[in-house]
């Protein structure tokens, strides 16, 4: 398999295959802003699978984490939306020094969210290990959620990790789950997995798209999670859609995913068994 390597600079972290000069994944944590990871480049080596601030949702980053109604505060349009003025802030770091072994990359980000004026109330942690396979990347996430104070997250339709790909109405695209749903009809419903398939903007009209599974952990609350799936494809795992929860302060409660991006199409069968691969792992 390709070796990796890791070029942290001011506020980023890029991850490279050995001979290329070209990022494949770049991760972003700029002071008091939200981090996130944007590109990230097909394992193909052509086209980018991700999309930042699109005209659409211009508050969604390519792989990037939201949260909504915590404590009455959003982390989720960064007050770029008139209808939610109460939003907070972030305020990441990169922890430690990323590395880079084999086929293997590892970086920390951590993030203190804050209220409007200025009260911490979350801490964050995103734990990112990227594996390149070759033919797919699986990008594995432990996002730890630490309560500054007594916590609720209030029963919302969207709000955790969330996958943004560069979805255009002219050319479409597909989205499926574990549970055979297809497109709308996996919106607000469990699920262990969700797919999603589009052409690519930057890539030829005869490349096979990449297919990218977004997957929870058995170990994760509310497994199997509720997902939000908008009419743009956006998706992403949310317990809050299935209703409210707490943390009083000083607990801290970690969710567990994997994100497997394809090169090409592969069958139900091959997402399950990558699925079945990532369950039977048992998060320290």
């Amino acid at each position: 398999m390709p070796d990796l390597i890791v070029r942290p600079e001011r506020g980023t972290v890029g991850v490279f295959r050995t001979g290329s000069e070209t990022p494949i994944l770049v991760q972003h944590a700029q002071p008091d802003t939200r981090p996130y990871i944007h590109p990230i480049v097909s394992p193909t080596g052509v086209g980018t699978v991700t999309e930042d601030a699109p005209d659409h949702h211009p508050w969604q980053h390519g792989v990037s984490v939201g949260l909504n109604d915590v404590n009455g505060v959003g982390f989720w349009h960064e007050r770029m939306h008139p209808k939610h003025p109460n939003d907070g802030t972030f305020h990441p770091v990169l922890v430690g020094e990323p590395a880079a072994d084999g086929d293997r990359a590892t970086w920390v980000v951590r993030t203190e969210l804050r209220a409007p004026d200025g009260a911490a109330l979350l801490h964050e942690t995103q734990a990112w290990t990227l594996t390149d396979r070759g033919d797919r990347y699986e990008l594995g996430l432990a996002l730890g959620l630490r309560a500054a104070t007594d916590l609720t997250f209030g029963q919302y339709p969207y709000g955790g990790l969330f996958l943004r790909m560069p979805y255009r109405p002219e050319i479409g695209g597909t989205v499926f789950d574990s549970e055979g749903r297809t497109g709308a009809d996996a919106e607000q419903q469990p699920a262990r997995w969700v797919a999603v398939q589009m052409p690519l903007l930057d890539a030829g009209p005869d490349e096979d798209p990449p297919l990218v599974v977004v997957m929870d952990h058995p170990a994760n609350f509310r497994h199997p999670v509720r997902w939000r799936v908008d009419n743009e494809l956006g998706v992403g795992p949310s317990p809050s859609i299935a209703g409210a929860w707490q943390l009083v302060a000083g607990q801290e409660r970690v969710f567990h995913h994997n994100i497997v991006v394809f090169g090409a199409s592969v069958e139900p069968p091959v997402i399950e068994e990558s699925w079945q691969a990532f369950a039977r792992v048992v998060p320290a």
